[in-house]
């Protein structure tokens, strides 16, 4: 059995008091604060308004194109592994989303949308290709013998998904939603930070960066991450809490 990758919190104590030893090496805020300035700075941020309107109006448009991106891909995955040549014509296009930098993507969309929509967009683009080919390729996955059988006793095909597509398509899901929460936040901020829709996270960031607030920098870079990893725990425990239904029928 695979272990268990996630983060400990001695590796985690390391890498903090490795900021501090360089922040005190190098004896400029202004280019690299110390965890506790950032932390202090983000305590402050904290306790205004605006901030929270920004993580919600980031939040919001991210994981929506997220969501939205999920529900593309598991419906066309599979209407895709039903008919080959639906398959064969969005082999491209997620040959091309994987292929082309995400810089391209943002600024091509900025002729086509206003920079509210950006981020979901993007979001949702960056995490497609991932989710569509995983579940294909888990559809591919389920028991051929349990299939026969299941066509021999004349099963219902909604038994047939519940049964057997269902639990062979999870593990699959699950780890292109592990690497897709991750991409999309990335991927949605860098919408941001070049498409500058007011109240954003990403334009708190181009903000501090133009005015060379680094701590506001390390500060919002940490809700972000913080946020990030959140609602990807709160997806995931979902997403297993299905698996184990799905492993009892």
């Amino acid at each position: 059995m695979a272990r268990k990758t996630g983060l400990q919190p001695w590796a985690v104590g390391v890498w903090l008091l490795a900021w501090q030893g360089a922040s005190m090496a190098l004896r400029l805020p202004i280019l690299l604060p110390s965890p506790l300035a950032a932390l202090g700075r983000l305590g402050e941020l904290a306790c205004t308004g605006p901030f929270w309107r920004a993580v919600a109006w980031s939040s919001v448009r991210i994981l929506g194109g997220f969501l939205l991106a999920c529900l593309a891909a598991v419906g066309l995955a599979i209407l895709a592994f039903r008919r080959r040549w639906v398959r064969e014509l969005l082999a491209p296009l997620t040959a091309a989303v994987k292929a082309v930098p995400v810089a391209s993507f943002i600024v091509l969309a900025l002729v086509w949308l206003e920079s509210r929509w950006l981020s979901c967009f993007i979001a949702g683009l960056m995490v497609f290709p991932t989710v569509y080919l995983n579940v294909l390729e888990g559809i591919g996955q389920a028991d051929p013998k349990l299939l026969e059988m299941a066509r021999v006793f004349r099963v219902s095909p909604w038994r047939q998904a519940a049964g057997i597509y269902l639990p062979a398509v999870l593990p699959a899901f699950r780890a292109a939603c592990s690497l897709g929460l991750g991409l999309c936040w990335k991927a949605g901020v860098a919408a941001e930070v070049i498409g500058l829709p007011q109240g954003s996270l990403g334009e708190r960031l181009y903000t501090a960066k133009v005015y060379f607030e680094t701590a506001d920098l390390f500060a919002w870079t940490a809700v972000i991450v913080a946020v990030s990893m959140a609602f990807e725990a709160l997806f995931l425990r979902g997403v297993d809490a299905l698996a184990g239904k799905a492993g009892a029928l």
